[in-house]
């Protein structure tokens, strides 16, 4: 019985979601599950050529990067094996200007504001301008109720999980919990608050109805 008014209470939440980031100027849906959210974002992105990946573990959880690879589309992935340094920076910057980049969001509002913190900011600068088309997808759990707890859930949930993911020798991928630290290995340098869809780039949010990324 109580997973059922859990469920309700989700549900009502992401319907508020997605309701108030349409109302920001952003294209948001909700579907329930990883695989619709890949044929969901392929039914946005099929014109392009050009694909940015962000450093996004729920963009290679839903699957779509196979998916573009076997339709021969170009894809700037900076993640991919066997990547020299001038390589992985070269991938960074061709990330802003690809005709279509994909990534997470550390957190998104109920009230319709994305956050992001980023350590170099490659995803950020993507995010904001340049691509033709962005689409940010995001599991449930990267929505908070308002912007105050969006921005408590990067320092408390996505920045540590994030750090320790990367072996980051930072206080929080030791003891779990943010420090605003001077770590040299600090990840989180970039703060940005996507209040309303920015004036030149398209962006669609896509939700979904599992637990994805950090």
């Amino acid at each position: 019985m109580v997973e059922r008014y859990r469920r309700w209470l989700e549900r009502k939440t992401v319907e508020r979601c997605v309701k108030n980031l349409n109302r920001n100027g952003f294209d948001a849906r909700f579907v329930q599950a990883p695989e619709a959210a890949c044929r969901e974002i392929l039914g946005l992105i099929s014109e392009y050529e050009t694909f940015g990946i962000g450093g996004s573990e729920t963009i290679r959880q839903i699957g779509i990067i196979p998916e573009l690879t076997g339709m021969g589309k170009t894809i700037h992935d900076h993640w991919a094996s066997e990547l020299s340094p001038d390589e992985v920076q070269a991938a960074r910057l061709a990330q802003g200007r690809c005709d279509c980049f994909l990534c997470s969001a550390n957190a998104i509002s109920a009230r319709g504001e994305i956050v992001n913190v980023d350590g170099i900011g490659n995803r950020v600068a993507a995010m904001t301008y340049g691509p033709r088309k962005v689409v940010i997808a995001a599991g449930i759990n990267k929505i908070m109720p308002d912007l105050d707890q969006a921005l408590q859930r990067v320092r408390q949930i996505a920045g540590p999980m994030r750090a320790k993911s990367l072996g980051m020798d930072t206080p929080c991928a030791e003891t779990g919990e943010c420090a605003d630290c001077h770590s040299p290995q600090r990840i989180c340098r970039i703060t940005t608050i996507l209040h309303r869809c920015p004036m030149m780039t398209d962006i669609a949010v896509v939700l979904v109805g599992a637990d994805l990324g950090y």
